[in-house]
């Protein structure tokens, strides 16, 4: 009995184990925290270890450059934007509904501060490192751009909505709600939107964009031959 209390209160000691993915996730955020304070150029490893509370060593085994490493954050935001669009939540919404969720969920991703640090720095550092550019165009911009214009596809097929070129509305729509409040808190004119300042403006939007492209305004408005 003794030795049994013995080895349980030697294991009760030890620290968790974490997970490969919760260690990712631990070096992300401090990721994000460096390159916002100090920038691409002067963020280091050594620094998002020890921000992570993990050693360098690790860092490299997960995540073996700098530059897949601020690709990594940039994906890790990503994620979460297409899982808050994904079918199988805004399959079974109406038309307007899932558009507001698809908008407010983009607005949410982008119009967040940190976000907007990022792309402050990416704006500022991607003439001395292209791959910053790269990895921001690549992993945010056309996914972001990929995922809005394939739901477009699907209600144009569906005869919901019609679309001479559902890329460029998707382009559109992400600037509707996006562009003009991000770019006033990039000029430090503005403070960041908050949820329900941004849920307004995709409704707003979503009703703008729904209005003008429906099939029969679409047809109604198409010249007479």
């Amino acid at each position: 009995m003794g030795e049994i209390a013995q080895k349980t209160r030697r294991s009760r000691g030890r620290p968790p184990i974490r997970s490969d993915e919760e260690t990712r996730h631990l070096i992300l955020e401090a990721a994000s925290q460096e390159f916002r304070t100090n920038g691409y150029a002067s963020t280091t490893m050594v620094a998002v270890g020890q921000r992570a509370g993990v050693s360098t060593k690790t860092i490299y085994r997960l995540i073996p450059t700098k530059a897949e490493l601020f690709k990594s954050m940039c994906s890790e935001r990503i994620g979460r934007f297409m899982l808050a669009i994904d079918e199988a939540v805004i399959g079974t919404l109406e038309l307007e509904a899932a558009l507001e969720r698809i908008l407010g969920a983009y607005g949410k991703l982008t119009l967040d501060q940190e976000v907007i640090a990022i792309t402050r720095l990416v704006s500022s550092e991607s003439d001395r490192f292209p791959e910053l550019g790269s990895a921001f165009y690549e992993g945010a911009f056309r996914r972001t751009r990929e995922a809005i214009e394939g739901w477009l596809r699907r209600q144009c097929d569906r005869g919901l909505i019609a679309l001479e070129d559902p890329g460029v509305a998707a382009d559109m729509l992400r600037g509707m709600i996006a562009m003009e409040p991000q770019r006033a808190v990039m000029l430090g004119q503005r403070r960041a939107p908050d949820e329900e300042e941004i849920a307004a403006r995709a409704k707003m939007c979503a009703s703008l964009f729904l209005n003008g492209c429906r099939p029969d305004r679409v047809t109604a408005a198409s010249p007479a031959i």
